[in-house]
């Protein structure tokens, strides 16, 4: 399956300051079918080295930290020569061996023509501060597939191009509108881990059993993330990081109405009320990208940062699919938005996804007594309000509020509508959300 990282992968391959890179995200994101697809297109050779699964590779990095070494060594292990100018090494599973990503620094110094990438899914879990050769190394966060990833996966090349040509200034056809809505709907249900997506495609044809087709892998995957816990933090954390991580979409869940709420900390875990107590389970999660966190300000003023706090924010679940399989969520009821007052969640978590897989590195809402705006987004140096909407109904009392307040330059909803606009305010389709930020 293509994924937009390709070209990110492209543009590094071809930067003159070029330093090794590190691949950052959640197990089973496609980190190295993605490196595995990049090796094939654009080098004579692609040599892969597993610190998790070949733990005789660990002792090449004991002795020094000696790039021509290093190499040769390498090697002698797989008994097939490195070429320096046209092969790719890929570390994978690298926070298994911090001499092997400390090593980094000095392939950046002493061999820049080597092009090297490292992945690793607990990067900001295992190895301390101290291992990162930091300066040395460029990075890059593969998220699960985006919308977009999705409807290419799918193969309608009709439905890419039009989203691909979709603008935030006029209405698409009806036809086209319609149907990308329905594929929304079919990745709220899937999500964009890459296996769910292939066995979604595998079976579609299906339409009786393709659905449970993704729900057993979806149940597969997140068992997998439950055995890590155990495995990477010690059976007593495991506990309450495995306690926290299911209590996140209990939480979105119980909204009644509006936008989601920040994390209440009493709920997760019992005896523990303060974000003190639970600091360590969230912060585990956000490492190992598996939630992601949405600062709350008080204040719409630049910079946001300044006007958000330490203990409050929101969670959303790294991957809608894998919400909605944590909640059992009825197929169907997801397919035909029938699921109660209470849809707004899978909406909202989409957004958060959309905008941190096409390139924001800190997502932002707003609350200010009664009012709440879900999303403020940066357009050069205005801040601007994002509401977003499950279905059709559109009415926003905060949003009316934040503009009487701050008077932005813009505004928009995102919303089951078509494309339309009302003063400063543009309403969009909610599967072009990525738009509001890529373009």
């Amino acid at each position: 399956m293509k994924r937009d990282a390709l070209l990110k992968l492209k543009n590094w391959l071809g930067c003159k300051d070029r330093k090794p890179l590190i691949i950052k995200g959640a197990r089973q994101v496609g980190k190295t079918f993605l490196v595995t697809e990049f090796g094939k297109i654009y080098f004579e050779k692609l040599h892969t080295f597993n610190f998790e699964e070949d733990k005789e590779i660990h002792l090449v990095f004991e002795k020094n930290f000696v790039p021509k070494r290093i190499i040769e060594e390498l090697s002698y292990v797989r008994q097939i020569p490195i070429n320096i100018e046209r092969d790719l090494v890929f570390f994978d599973e690298i926070q298994e061996c911090p001499k092997a990503l400390t090593a980094l620094k000095y392939f950046c110094e002493d061999m820049p023509r080597l092009p090297i990438i490292a992945a690793g899914s607990l990067l900001g879990i295992k190895l301390s501060d101290e291992s990162f050769p930091v300066g040395k190394t460029d990075f890059l966060h593969l998220y699960p597939m985006s919308f977009r990833e999705f409807l290419l996966a799918n193969g309608n090349d009709m439905l890419v191009n039009a989203y691909d040509n979709a603008s935030l200034d006029e209405a698409m056809p009806d036809i086209a509108h319609n149907r990308l809505w329905t594929e929304l709907l079919n990745y709220y249900v899937t999500g964009g881990m890459p296996q769910v997506v292939a066995g979604y495609i595998n079976k579609k044809s299906d339409k009786l059993t393709v659905f449970d087709e993704v729900r057993k892998l979806q149940k597969i995957l997140i068992e997998g993330f439950n055995k890590d816990f155990a495995k990477h933090s010690g059976k007593n954390n495991s506990v309450h990081i495995e306690s926290v991580f299911e209590n996140i979409p209990m939480q979105l869940a119980s909204v009644v109405d509006g936008s989601t709420q920040r994390y209440y900390f009493s709920s997760a875990i019992p005896g523990k009320k303060g974000y003190a107590e639970l600091r360590g389970p969230i912060s585990w999660l956000e490492n190992a990208a598996l939630i992601i966190k949405v600062n709350i300000c008080n204040r719409a003023e630049v910079p946001l940062k300044a006007f958000c706090k330490d203990n409050t924010f929101k969670l959303f679940v790294f991957d809608i699919g894998l919400l909605g399989a944590m909640l059992h969520l009825p197929i169907q009821s997801i397919l035909k938005q029938n699921y109660g007052i209470t849809k707004g969640y899978l909406a909202e978590n989409f957004v958060a996804q959309e905008f941190l897989a096409n390139g924001m590195d800190e997502l932002y809402s707003w609350t200010e007594k009664n009012s709440e705006i879900e999303f403020l987004i940066y357009e050069g140096e205005n801040i601007i309000p994002v509401e977003v909407k499950a279905g059709h109904r559109t009415q926003a009392k905060s949003l009316k509020q934040f503009l009487m307040k701050y008077s932005p330059t813009g505004a928009y909803k995102l919303s089951a509508g078509q494309f339309s606009k009302s003063g400063t305010i543009t309403n969009i389709p909610l599967y072009l959300a990525a738009k509001l930020v890529v373009n």
